[in-house]
């Protein structure tokens, strides 16, 4: 089986609208460098695995870009909906803590729902708090690390 990796890391300065796909974000103690979801809170990062987007596309039936659910981090190779909180992930110097899995839909208040008519992160969608910060870009390794 082939490693996990990132295929798309992605920005977006505003809250509830898709965010745009960037050679690299830059990770700090708040969550990714100029993210408008950066914070001193338990949801500073958001992955999504590029499996449940390619789900998604046939639902819908169209392609989907990296970032349109939201994501700052598109994964691939790794699922990460079955994982728990507490749960680190080790991406190039970076270090995250799982923190929650899914979170309420916003339904017609978000732009993303408006836009794509349906929503992922509700239940496949993670998000992390930072534990180590540094740089991450498309092809980087993810590792998996479960609490015991």
């Amino acid at each position: 089986m082939a490693a996990a990796k990132v295929v798309s890391v992605n920005i977006s300065e505003k809250k509830g609208v898709i965010k745009k796909p960037v050679k690299e974000v830059i990770i700090n103690d708040q969550g990714v460098e100029k993210d408008a979801h950066a914070g001193d809170w338990h949801r500073q990062v958001s992955l999504l695995a590029k499996e449940s987007i390619d789900k998604f596309e046939e639902v819908l039936g169209r392609k989907l870009n990296f970032g349109e659910f939201a994501e700052n981090i598109t994964t691939e190779g790794i699922t990460l909906y079955t994982m728990k909180p507490g749960d680190r992930l080790k991406i190039a110097d970076v270090e995250m803590e799982v923190t929650q899995i899914g979170k309420k839909c916003h339904g017609d208040g978000c732009a993303i729902f408006s836009q794509v008519g349906k929503c992922v992160m509700p239940k496949e969608g993670i998000f992390a708090r930072v534990i180590h910060s540094g740089r991450i870009k498309p092809d980087d390794e993810v590792i998996y690390i479960p609490i015991s």
